[in-house]
């Protein structure tokens, strides 16, 4: 592999993982600790064999365990990029919409737009912007992730162990995640379970397109309708029993009822009609989140829609 203009070195390296990595997977550890290497080296260097974990061999999911021992090969590395800041305005902006906080959790009502963490030519996402917030802070990581165009509740651990917890919640189902979305057309009174597995597809251009696919993953939503507007749409409630990418927006679009200002999955006529409403963006809120944690118990926290997207229902119950 050739060396980037101005780049970097990196001779092998042996580490001993301590309290504070342990549980992460080894795939998110070496994007974090090799600063400037892209995610297809280190997919390459793992599936190569090349990272060794006592000795042997590990897949991307191997989750690391304190006293594992690491050996990186030598690589070659683009120089470190300077990110870029995000203003005064932002942060601000970001500071009143820190909705939780504990000495182990943050939770951002983060706002449609913002991308969760930088990356594919964004320079700073929500995740780099708390870091300029809290420069004191000496951890700051993201629990999980939201669209760029979706708002609401984005969990931001303060500590490893807190981020080990809140993995290990996830997973288990134990985290409940709850969306606001308006979907096309009218929707009767009863709850809705959409069953159906999804493959996740990456173009050249390194867009992300989901489809319905017997190969794919399970997943699995329940849709709780709470507002008819006449004909034109109904204001649901959306519970995820899986977290896959894109989920809400596929699997609403494949049972006939898409999401609003969706322009990837969505129905281009619906959107139109919802811009007479005031709709400037992808309408879907991550409104609730409900879990237990050991450090502070039951912890229930509701991010209310943004201004914008209030006003669209508030026009919508004027027809």
């Amino acid at each position: 592999m050739k060396s980037a203009q101005h780049g970097r070195h990196e001779g092998v390296q042996t580490l001993q993982v301590g309290e504070e990595s342990a549980g992460q997977r080894i795939d998110n550890f070496l994007l974090s600790h090799l600063k400037g290497a892209p995610r297809s080296l280190v997919y390459r260097i793992l599936r190569r064999g090349e990272v060794r974990v006592n000795r042997g061999r590990v897949k991307p999911d191997y989750r690391l365990s304190v006293g594992d021992q690491l050996r990186i090969p030598p690589l070659r590395l683009a120089a470190e990029r300077v990110p870029g800041s995000p203003g005064p305005r932002l942060l601000a902006a970001l500071r009143d919409r820190i909705i939780y906080e504990d000495a182990n959790l943050l939770v951002l009502n983060k706002p449609s737009g913002l991308a969760v963490h930088g990356g594919s030519g964004l320079s700073f996402g929500a995740i780099e912007a708390l870091r300029a917030l809290r420069p004191q802070a000496r951890y700051l990581e993201l629990v999980h992730r939201l669209d760029r165009d979706t708002s609401g509740c984005l969990m931001v651990a303060k500590r490893r162990s807190t981020l080990r917890v809140l993995h290990e919640l996830l997973r288990a189902g134990g985290v409940d995640k709850r969306y606001l979305t308006l979907l096309r057309g009218t929707w009767g009174p009863e709850v809705r379970q959409v069953d159906v597995a999804l493959r996740k597809n990456v173009l050249r251009s390194g867009e992300r397109l989901v489809n319905v696919s017997e190969e794919g993953k399970a997943a699995l939503s329940l849709f709780h309708p709470r507002t008819i507007y006449g004909e034109t749409a109904t204001l649901v409630e959306v519970g995820l029993v899986t977290g896959r990418t894109h989920q809400i927006r596929v699997h609403a679009a494949h049972i006939g009822h898409p999401v609003a200002g969706d322009d990837k999955y969505g129905d281009g006529a619906f959107n139109r009609s919802m811009q007479d409403y005031g709709l400037r963006r992808l309408f879907l809120h991550a409104y609730r989140l409900e879990l237990d944690l050991p450090s502070t118990g039951h912890l229930k926290v509701t991010a209310p829609l943004d201004d914008d997207l209030q006003a669209v229902l508030d026009a919508l119950a004027r027809i």
